[in-house]
């Protein structure tokens, strides 16, 4: 229709013949020069070399399958350090020793801008949880940091392990779940309890719409969604529809403690309330911190969970720790039971999952971070197996700023796979296998689980915290296997990886799921 109409203005100026050959031959030459640009930079330094490939055909493969993508680039142009185009968008993928070392120390390439762009799962709110003042963002780190102190935490045991409690009670005496879809619940549930106004957690109506509205956000973030959030496609659509609800059931709850329709709590809330805070900084706090600490833990919890079920040796080892810190600090009769092994425990009676509950809320704040070294390295096996994230960011500065040499345009991101440290063989010898006992290297960056250099994660204090005590519930509560589809158990060996191309999830690439019992039943 476009061309045929094309043709008719160009015979006004030239015979019909040469006006259909223009009207045809121009789109072509448009796209070429389209292209052309895309491909081509006025920059200063050693750029890396450019993926051999049509910038359309990156697209798909980075949003939806990036771990072989970006292992794809490093096989077809033979460097650790390379870039591509998204659309108009300069990416460099940084990998190797001294890239990662640049990468994570540069004061210049920007984590927010990068998953701003890049990501698209954080709400996008302007001025409420993207495109912040700088001190504005100070006072969100400022209350995530007092959050964290150890007052806080202290008493933020004795709630957290009740909502863990809560959650799983709702499984029954004995069954089979996906724990990539239950354990999450009970992660997002004591993620509200730690972020969001009381009134929240409190409602298991509210938390379970609170939680079906993040899964939205989720599964509506496409490479369309992300690439042209402007455009009105069915899943733009889907995450600002879920954005506003959000952001209404939260700033209700803000506004109904401002009023004074809900009495001061002791809660998250109202600190940022006494100190005045700006009120949009107060729910944008509360919405992106929900879905970062929400996806991250949930992940980790779900993994955590699924490697001690299936390897009896490491969970027997947490269990005996748990045990020794129940032994010590406990001030109920008597330790919860725990399972044997064996099945030939001879232990009385074990206690209920609410006297569970109550006896680990008993261990101090200080015993849970220093006396529990095999729950630490458990934590930090599974964040090397199974968080296959890639770091995003972008360059903020006017200037280049080099990794390893190669530059990264002004503008431009960086991109680097935490699977080139944490899969690398020769780091971490039979990189697949579950080996908590693995010896901790002295290098430095070999290990990114929390974030490294310039960028770590601010709440890993609160996160560390949260999959010792869901994952203390889960094991001293329950006897827990792992099984595949037929139902039958399945050992260390015939366990499915962690898919890394399913970067929000994680999602093991083969079929299993968890299957327990409760041991007071």
């Amino acid at each position: 229709m476009f061309v045929a109409g094309f043709v008719v203005f160009l015979s006004t100026f030239m015979p019909e013949r040469t006006a259909t050959v223009v009207a045809c031959t121009l789109p072509m030459v448009m796209l070429a020069a389209w292209l052309f640009m895309m491909l081509t930079e006025k920059v200063e330094g050693d750029l890396p070399v450019t993926l051999p490939e049509c910038p359309l055909r990156n697209i798909s493969p980075f949003f939806r399958r990036r771990f072989d993508f970006i292992r794809r680039g490093q096989h077809l142009t033979g460097e650790s350090i390379y870039r591509f185009k998204l659309l108009r968008n300069t990416v460099v993928v940084a990998s190797g020793a001294p890239g990662r070392r640049d990468f994570f120390t540069s004061r210049s390439l920007d984590l927010g801008a990068g998953f701003k762009v890049l990501s698209g799962i954080i709400p996008t709110l302007p001025g409420v949880t993207t495109d912040l003042e700088p001190g504005k963002i100070a006072t969100i780190h400022k209350r995530l940091a007092s959050l964290q102190n150890s007052a806080n935490l202290e008493q933020l045991i004795p709630r957290i392990l009740e909502d863990v409690r809560q959650v799983i009670d709702g499984w029954g005496p004995s069954g089979t779940i996906s724990p990539f879809d239950e354990i999450p619940k009970v992660s997002f549930q004591t993620n509200l309890r730690c972020l969001a106004p009381s009134e929240l957690a409190d409602d298991p109506v509210v938390a379970a719409r609170l939680r079906t509205l993040y899964d939205t956000l989720e599964s509506s973030t496409t490479p369309a969604s992300v690439l042209f959030p402007w455009f009105p496609t069915p899943s733009v659509v889907r995450k600002i529809i879920s954005t506003k609800r959000i952001y209404d059931t939260i700033s209700a709850a803000v506004d109904a403690r401002i009023r004074g329709h809900v009495l001061p709590q002791d809660d998250p809330l109202q600190p940022m309330l006494d100190n005045r805070d700006d009120r949009a900084v107060i729910i944008g706090f509360i919405m992106g911190l929900l879905v970062a600490g929400a996806r991250s833990t949930g992940t980790t919890a779900s993994w955590f969970i699924t490697f001690l079920a299936s390897h009896p040796t490491w969970k027997d080892k947490a269990m005996t720790e748990i045990r020794g810190l129940l032994a010590s600090h406990s001030d109920t009769h008597g330790t919860p039971h725990i399972p044997s092994t064996t099945g030939t425990d001879p232990s009385p009676a074990a206690l209920s999952l609410a006297s569970l509950s109550g006896a680990l809320s008993s261990i101090p704040l200080n015993a849970w971070e220093t006396q529990t070294p095999t729950l630490d390295a458990i934590i930090r096996e599974t964040l090397r197996l199974a968080q296959p994230h890639t770091a995003l960011r972008q360059n903020t500065s006017p200037s280049p700023v080099l990794l390893a040499g190669k530059a990264v345009p002004p503008g431009a991101f960086a991109v680097y796979p935490f699977a080139d440290v944490h899969l690398s063989a020769e780091l971490y010898p039979d990189p697949w296998r579950f080996d908590p006992a693995r010896p901790q290297s002295k290098m430095p960056f070999v290990w990114v689980g929390w974030g490294a250099g310039a960028s770590v994660c601010l709440g890993q204090r609160l996160a560390r915290l949260q999959l010792k005590l869901v994952a203390a519930t889960v094991l001293m509560g329950f006897e827990i296997e792992v099984v595949g589809e037929d139902g039958r158990v399945l050992t260390e060996v015939q366990m499915p990886r962690p898919d890394w191309n399913d970067a929000l999830h994680c999602r093991p690439a083969g079929e299993c799921a968890l299957r327990y019992r409760r041991v007071d039943s």
